[in-house]
Parts: structure tokens; sequence; C-alpha cells
């Protein structure tokens, strides 16, 4: 397998968002009362998989619509996210040929060239580009992440961004992770997608396992960062932090045990664009 990280521009967030604890609240983890100057831009990573059962990507960053011209506007950033107050949380920032549409195009490759796309959780950083990919052969989310969003779409999320795409809801077919869900993609455990709940209720880690039992972990929004599991530091964003918590001390074991090459978090400063081989 070859797995491709591409960064579709950044999120601008808090720092008590991703890097809140256990006991930030999420009026202190929206950034409403903090200064603009102590924001912080992370990446937003989407994730091509070469699996020799077919092309995965994993999540869609943003969608072009969100910055046409490549440049920074709030009112544009408003309309596209359908919310002002997510705008007041988090903006968006997309140059010209790093929507994930634009970075398969420079890779050879059309949205209908990708046999699946996984969504780990229907937040916008994750989704928003969801529309360009409409023509994948198949989009998959966990049904639980599509309950989570009907419960909180007044704020959180919004029908919008997936307006028009077909979405292929799956149920977990196995017990791996904290909250003992995942779902086998192909039936051989070389992809799993294992329930890491707590920031949102149907997140999921992809878990890429090769013939030797070498495995890379895409742990999404599980924690912000590399630090986050070695300092054990939950984000501020969370439906519920016992299980978030949890979530994150699997993230640990996994990225400490000697089977794993690298695990990474989707938002962290600190991973480059590159091609692993797993």
């Amino acid at each position: 397998m070859k797995i491709h990280i591409f960064h579709t521009g950044e999120v601008r967030v808090s720092p008590y968002l991703p890097f809140g604890g256990d006991n930030c609240s999420l009026f202190k983890a929206s950034g409403l009362t903090t200064p603009k100057n102590k924001w912080m831009w992370l990446p937003v990573s989407c994730y091509l998989i070469e699996h020799p059962k077919g092309r995965i990507l994993v999540d869609c960053g943003w969608h072009r619509d969100i910055s046409p011209d490549g440049k920074f506007c709030m009112w544009t950033q408003m309309r596209s996210l359908g919310s002002p107050l997510l705008y007041m949380v988090n903006q968006a920032r997309l140059p010209l040929g790093q929507a994930i549409d634009e970075q398969l195009a420079n890779n050879g490759l059309k949205p209908s060239d990708i046999d699946i796309v996984l969504l780990t959780h229907l937040d916008c950083d994750h989704a928003h580009g969801l529309r360009a990919m409409h023509e994948a052969k198949r989009i998959m989310v966990a049904k639980d992440e599509l309950a989570c969003a009907r419960r909180n779409g007044l704020v959180r999320y919004q029908k919008k961004w997936w307006k028009g795409v077909e979405l292929e809801s799956f149920d977990w077919n196995a017990t791996e992770g904290p909250a003992h869900k995942s779902y086998d993609l192909f039936g051989d455990g070389s992809v799993s997608l294992v329930n890491i709940p707590g920031h949102a209720d149907g997140l999921f880690a992809v878990k890429l396992k090769n013939t030797e039992g070498k495995f890379v972990l895409l742990f999404s929004d599980g924690g912000y960062a590399t630090r986050s599991w070695k300092e054990m530091i939950t984000s501020g964003i969370s439906l519920d932090k016992v299980m978030q918590r949890k979530s994150l001390e699997w993230i640990r074991q996994q990225s400490m045990d000697k089977n794993c090459v690298v695990s990474i978090a989707n938002h962290d400063p600190d991973v480059q664009a590159k091609t692993i081989e797993l």
C-alpha cells in the first residue's frame, strides 16, 4: 500500500480547541473570548491510499467555494459554511491548487477514479469538500455519525456540505478499539475503520495493515497532534469527555505498538505532505 498525505489548506482555531484538555469547556474551546493573535493555523489533511483492491480517499477537506480565488474572505466563508457561528469558531485558508479535487488532478486522477471515500466524521474541515468528490464510486460514513449530525445540526453540522451526494452509511461489523466497534472494509484486516468516539459519536480512525502485521494509524481528530497522545491532551471540542479520553488512550497504545510504522493526526503541524509505503 501507498499512503499519500495531502494538505488541503488550513484551519484557524483557538489553541484551546485542539489542546484544551479534559477540563476545557466548549465555550472556551470556541475561542470566542480568546484574542485572534493567539489563534493558530493548522493543516487540514486528506489521504489517498493506493490499495490492491482500489483507491481510497480519507476525508475531503475544504471545497473551493470557501475561497474561490484562493484568498481569505470572511463573507465568502460565512456563505460557504452556512453558519456565522461556525465561522467565528474556525476559519479556512485554501490557496489555489490545494482543494482535494485539484490535488487529485495534479496526480492525474479524477473524482470518478476514486473507488471509496471514507469520511472519518462530518465536521466542516473533513466533509466540506465532499461535493467535489460526488462522482467517486462509493462514499462511506458511519451510521453513528449521521445520527450525531442530525442531533447537532443546528450549529456544528450543515447538510448543505453533502447535499446531492449519495452517502453510504455503514454499521460496525467487528469489535476492535476503545468502544469495541470497528468495520473491516474488505474483510481481510487490511483496512479497519475503528470507532474512536468522544470528539464525535461516529468518528473513526483508519488502521492500514500489511501482510506482515505492520500498520499505519490515521487517527483523524482523536487527537490533534503526536503530542496529544504523548501527553494525553484531549481536545476542547467533545461530546463525551470520558469516551474521548478512552479513545486517546487507545490511540496512545496503538502508537506505541512495535508494529506501528507511524500514527498521524489530521491537523498535526509537524506532519508534512509526503508518501508512505506500507
